[in-house]
Parts: C-alpha cells; sequence; structure tokens
C-alpha cells in the first residue's frame, strides 16, 4: 500500500513536472531585441512595413526597408550575439517535452489551453485558433512543429483570458508562409528554413530563423511586451524652468497672427514684437513687448535645447523624406539626419506607460504634408514628446501636432486649422500663427491654468478705442498696494508708468498721441495682464 503510495505521488510529481516545462519559455537572450532576425539569410521587404524592433542578418544583408522602430543590423556583434542567443533558445524548443500530441491543421475556432504540442508533421492555420490562458498571466504556449508550416488569408491566433504573446512560441521544423491578412500571435523560430510574410500580415511576436531567408510585403510586426521584458521609459525630459507656461514663443523675432487663434498659454518674444492676438481667444499672458518674463523664457530655452542636442540617440530612422506614414515609435530618442518631410500619421506608443519620454531630435528643417497627425496609443502623453529641429518648422493646415516643438534657428510657421497640443518655440526666428488652436501642456507653475481665466479678469478697459479717456477697473478682489500699469509704444518704448490705487482709474487722452499701444499690469512682483490700446 506504501509502495502504491509511494508510485502515485512520483507519477503525479512527473506529471506537474511536464505541464509546468518551460513555463517561463525559452530564454531568448539578446534575440528578443529583434523582430525579424536570421543567423544565416537575406532580410527583405518589399511595400511599406511598420516594424518595432531591430531587423537583421548575421550573414547576409537587410534590404528594402523604410523607417523601422529598431536599429538595423547586418553582420555585427549584436547579430553574433543574438545568433549565439537564438541558437540556445530553439535548443530549449527542441527538449520541450510534449503534454498534446495534436492533429496538424490548426483553427477551425479551436479552443487550446496552456501547455506544449507536438505537430507530427506539416502543419497549416485555418480561420481561428483560440489559445486560452484560463486567467493565468504566466501560461506558456508552444508548439513543435515537425515540418512547414502555413496560414490561410485572414486566419487569426486569439489570445483569451490573460494569455500573452510573449508566452507562445512557435518552434518549426520547415520554411514558413503567412498569407494575407494574418493575424499571428507569438515569437516564431524556424530551424534551416525560410520565413514568408505576405500583404496585411499582423504579427505580434517575432520571426526568426536558424538559417533561412526572411522575406516580407507590407506587415506590420511588433515584438511582444510581458514577460519580463523591459520597461520602456525613454531619455529624462528637458526641464523647460520659466519657459514652461509659453505656448507660442521666440527668443529672438517677431510673433505674429493673422485670423482667429486660439491658445491656452502664454505668448510672446524676446526680441520684437507680438501682434495680431486677440485677448478674448486667449488664455493667458499676451507679453506684446519683451520683458523679465520674456527674458527668463529665452535663457530657459536655450538650456533646454542644449539639453535636448546632448542627448545620444538610441534609433537612427534612416528615411527623413518617408517620415508618418503610419509609422508607429515607442519611447526612444530618435534622430533623423536631414531635412524631414512628414507626411499622414505617426503613431507614438507608450505601451501603457504614461511618463514615457519621447525624443525626436531632426538634423534639419521639419515640414508636414496638410492633415498630418501625431496621434497618441496606449497612454503616450503630449506633455512628454519633444521635438528638436535644427532648421524652419512648417506645420501645414489642418494638422495635428502633439508636444514641444523647440526650433533652433529657424523661422517656425503654424498655418490654417492646425490644433497643437504642446508648445512651438525658436531660438531664433520668427514664429507666426494662422487661425489655429494651440493648448500648451500641463507642468507651468509660474502662472497655473487654472488661475490664467481669472487674471484675464483682473482689469477692463473701456472705452477702447478710446478719444478722450480711457478707464481702467480693477476686479474688487485685487490686491491695490502693489500694482501698476504700464504703457508702451508700437516700438517698445515706455511711455506711462500708473500707479492703480483704485478700484478705477481714469486716463486722459493728453498723454497719447493717435495710434496703437500696448499695456502691462504688474503686480506682486509678476506681469498678471497685457493687451492693447487704440487711441483715435
Amino acid at each position: 500500500m506504501k509502495k502504491q503510495l509511494q508510485l502515485h505521488v512520483v507519477l503525479a510529481l512527473m506529471m506537474l513536472f511536464s505541464l509546468n516545462n518551460f513555463a517561463q519559455g525559452p530564454n531568448l537572450g539578446t534575440s528578443a531585441d529583434f523582430v525579424l532576425f536570421t543567423t544565416v539569410g537575406a532580410v527583405t521587404n518589399t511595400g511599406m512595413s511598420h516594424l518595432t524592433g531591430h531587423v537583421g542578418t548575421n550573414s547576409g544583408s537587410s534590404t528594402g526597408f523604410g523607417n523601422v522602430d529598431g536599429v538595423m543590423n547586418d553582420g555585427n556583434g549584436a547579430t553574433a550575439q543574438a545568433s549565439a542567443d537564438l541558437a540556445i533558445a530553439y535548443g530549449q524548443l527542441n527538449d520541450a517535452i510534449p503534454n498534446y500530441f495534436i492533429a496538424p491543421l490548426l483553427g477551425n475556432g479551436q479552443v487550446l489551453t496552456a501547455g506544449i504540442y507536438s505537430l507530427p508533421s506539416v502543419s497549416s492555420l485555418n480561420l481561428d485558433l483560440n489559445l486560452d490562458a484560463q486567467n493565468n498571466p504566466n501560461a506558456v504556449f508552444i508548439f513543435k512543429i515537425n515540418g512547414a508550416f502555413s496560414t490561410t488569408a485572414f486566419s487569426e491566433v486569439k489570445l483569451l483570458n490573460g494569455a500573452k504573446a510573449c508566452n507562445v512560441f512557435w518552434k518549426i521544423e520547415g520554411m514558413v508562409n503567412m498569407a494575407t491578412g494574418t493575424i499571428m500571435k507569438g515569437t516564431v523560430i524556424v530551424n534551416n528554413a525560410a520565413i514568408i510574410m505576405n500583404t496585411d500580415v499582423n504579427l505580434e511576436g517575432r520571426a526568426m530563423s536558424t538559417s533561412g531567408a526572411i522575406s516580407v510585403n507590407g506587415i506590420t510586426s511588433a515584438k511582444p511586451i510581458g514577460c519580463g521584458s523591459p520597461v520602456l521609459n525613454g531619455p529624462t525630459a528637458p526641464d523647460l524652468n520659466s519657459a514652461i507656461c509659453y505656448t507660442i514663443f521666440s527668443s529672438n523675432g517677431s510673433v505674429a497672427n493673422s485670423g482667429t487663434t486660439t491658445v491656452t498659454g502664454d505668448i510672446g518674444t524676446n526680441v520684437g514684437l507680438t501682434t495680431g492676438f486677440n485677448d478674448l481667444d486667449v488664455n493667458g499672458t499676451i507679453h506684446p513687448i519683451p520683458d523679465t518674463s520674456t527674458a527668463a523664457a529665452a535663457a530657459d530655452l536655450l538650456t533646454a535645447y542644449n539639453y535636448i542636442n546632448t542627448i545620444p540617440h538610441d534609433i537612427i530612422l534612416l528615411y527623413p523624406a518617408q517620415f508618418g506614414n503610419d509609422l508607429v515609435l515607442t519611447p526612444h530618442t530618435y534622430l533623423l539626419n536631414a531635412g524631414t518631410s512628414f507626411t499622414g500619421n505617426l503613431y507614438l506608443n507608450a505601451q501603457d506607460n504614461e511618463d514615457a519620454v519621447f525624443v525626436i531630435k531632426i538634423n534639419g528643417a521639419l515640414s508636414t504634408s496638410t492633415y498630418a497627425k501625431v496621434l497618441l496609443i496606449n497612454g503616450a502623453q503630449a506633455k512628454n514628446v519633444y521635438w528638436k529641429v535644427d532648421g524652419a518648422v512648417l506645420i501645414n493646415n489642418y494638422s495635428e501636432f502633439k508636444g514641444t516643438i523647440i526650433c533652433n534657428n529657424g523661422a517656425v510657421d503654424l498655418t490654417t486649422g492646425v490644433q497643437l497640443n504642446g508648445r512651438a518655440m525658436t531660438t531664433n526666428g520668427a514664429l507666426s500663427t494662422t487661425s489655429i488652436t494651440a493648448i500648451m501642456t500641463p507642468g507651468c507653475t509660474t502662472l497655473g491654468l487654472n488661475d490664467q481665466e481669472a487674471l484675464k479678469k483682473v482689469a477692463t478697459f473701456y472705452p477702447n478705442p478710446f478719444k478722450t479717456h480711457f478707464n481702467v477697473v480693477l476686479n474688487s478682489n485685487f490686491d491695490l498696494d502693489s500694482t501698476t500699469l504700464y504703457v508702451y509704444d508700437v516700438t517698445g518704448r515706455q511711455i506711462k508708468t500708473i500707479g492703480l490705487k483704485t478700484l478705477e482709474t481714469q486716463v486722459p487722452m493728453s498723454e497719447f498721441a493717435s495710434g496703437f499701444y500696448y499695456y502691462q499690469i504688474v503686480g506682486l512682483d509678476k506681469m498678471i495682464q497685457s493687451g492693447t490700446l487704440i487711441a483715435e
């Protein structure tokens, strides 16, 4: 009886070991950084493919790819190490002991739970294959296919009840051919054979071969996240300091608007004039002429630019003329080493990390097509997106742009219908807007956005335009002990200083010639309101 009990315990332990064998999947090592990789063979692309992860071969070349959210590696130290690591991972999968032996036709609504599956010969996927983790986030699925593998058009691997693509592995002893529109999940490791991925294949995972060419045509593929993969935080964001309160700003150059432009945040320049903005359309402070605030912002903007300039890039986007076009980027520092043309959509994917930072460094000018869009997905925040542009910036009609643009030695032009969620700033150059909507991203502590609407109501000027005099009426809750009105002519020369000691102050016309004037109200050592006066 005792011996029978011991035997049952041993059998139970063996079954438990078998069921949990490879509970964490194989160790991919550095090969996990690649989305497409072969140890021996060419890696080629036709059409517009969108890839997140490194691409390369240890013996051969990678050709035909546009911008990739990863590093292109051919025959270098990274591919040598990835080749060695891939061989280890293949060996671990090859040694895994199957729990289940199933027919070579997968799909057709089939539901499989976690385990190690053996398929004896050439296999295929048709319609839907459902992988059910049964609410176990660590559930691992391994498919060992002893032959080639193909999919039918628009077949799909579906993940149910917490299943993760990072826990799905395919070890295949023959060529892989994924048909048009296939939706595939998991890391595919092919032994001594080629991989073909046709138009509109979508792979959440990796496609790798120990020896064989890889050919893709207009696909979408991204390394899976989770299962211990590193969380992408991106670089440390620059500190804009006082410049953070500005939405539209030039350190040296005119700032001018035409049409109806709505802005949340401050507007100004440190050299020149700010013109054309309507107080009623600006939820913030308009600085019509340089002042202490613009001087501080100019210094802080230059510091921020210099900091971004020194951040080392992680990824070079090799084709600046093809930027956009539905490219997906993850939190990194990117470099485009020439003037950049942005067409269509750009997706910024934070991978569910709301604090992730994106820095895009452009060594040249930036221009967009009409209706270009920066789209934030999976938790990406406009406040964490920074564009460093060494040249002029043109954001074309009806584009939707996200992030802080820091332009160096170039003009900035935001044209009709542009929607900017962020900032447009230049260290040296004119800045123009035409009937745009711009919302400053959060972070201003000098003057919080919640206070700005109230501050706009500190004083009312009437009549304006005026002929014989104008009146300044202060909010009854405002501090009268430290409030001063400064008036400047169009050249920026201060012509009048008036202490506002009562709730209503009358200023006679005799002080002014006919024309335009700018005013600032200063209280508690900060500017709290500005605008335009017209003497008739």
